[in-house]
């Protein structure tokens, strides 16, 4: 039977020494080594290239976020911390990381099978984390939808690449002159192309151009004041 070598990753020693308790009860699983902060576990890993490591968020010197796509290098990492945030569980999952468990929502045996499967190059997440993947999967798959449709309807009317970048713009409120700015245009150009995009959306201004363009989606960038 193969051993799991395991890295373990936390500034609370108390929280080291409880994991390191439950993962030595298992014949299949040793722990190697422990760290107390980011830095110190990024060198432990490189230098032993475990198979997990547990790691914690928020640690003094370099926090997990900072490290955890440098580890991902040497070891499949599987997030264990208290944060459940949506931007920390989306971005520690983004950096890298196989698994994320919350504490206070795992025990010991889900620790266990946790890392046994992120070890197996698996996945294992909390009940928080799953509903935020599951809410950023379907987001993506709305912003994916949303756009061939735009891209079928700019098809039909026959808009061009340039109308279109043009168009994505207006509903964060740019000027002409900014968006000829953030594009290598100059006023008059971005005009003409506006000028045509009406033509072809049938509307006679900006505010119904937006209204008729963002009709396809959502804008794609908030709003931000006119320069």
């Amino acid at each position: 039977m193969s051993v799991i070598t395991v890295l373990v990753t936390d500034d609370n020693p108390i929280v080291r020494q409880a994991l390191c308790a439950v993962l030595a009860a298992e014949d299949d699983i040793e722990v190697v080594a422990e760290a107390g902060n980011g830095v110190d576990g990024l060198k432990a890993a490189r230098r032993l290239q475990p198979d997990v490591t547990l790691l914690d968020y928020r640690m003094p010197v370099a926090d997990g976020l900072s490290i955890v796509a440098d580890l991902t290098r040497y070891t499949s990492v599987l997030t264990l911390t208290s944060d459940d945030t949506e931007p920390v569980i989306a971005a520690m999952i983004r950096g890298g990381a196989r698994g994320y468990l919350v504490h206070g929502q795992f025990d010991a045996p889900d620790l266990v099978r946790a890392v046994r499967s992120v070890a197996a190059g698996e996945g294992w997440l909390s009940p928080a984390a799953v509903s935020i993947v599951t809410a950023a999967l379907r987001t993506q798959d709305d912003k994916d939808r949303t756009e061939r449709q735009r891209a079928d309807f700019a098809r039909r009317i026959g808009l061009t690449a340039r109308e279109r970048e043009i168009l994505d713009l207006l509903p964060v409120g740019l000027s002409n002159g900014a968006i000829g700015q953030r594009l290598g245009l100059s006023e008059k150009t971005v005009k003409n192309h506006l000028n045509h995009a009406f033509a072809k959306l049938r509307v006679a201004n900006r505010t119904e151009a937006v209204a008729r363009w963002t009709a396809e989606g959502p804008a794609t960038e908030s709003p931000a004041p006119r320069p």
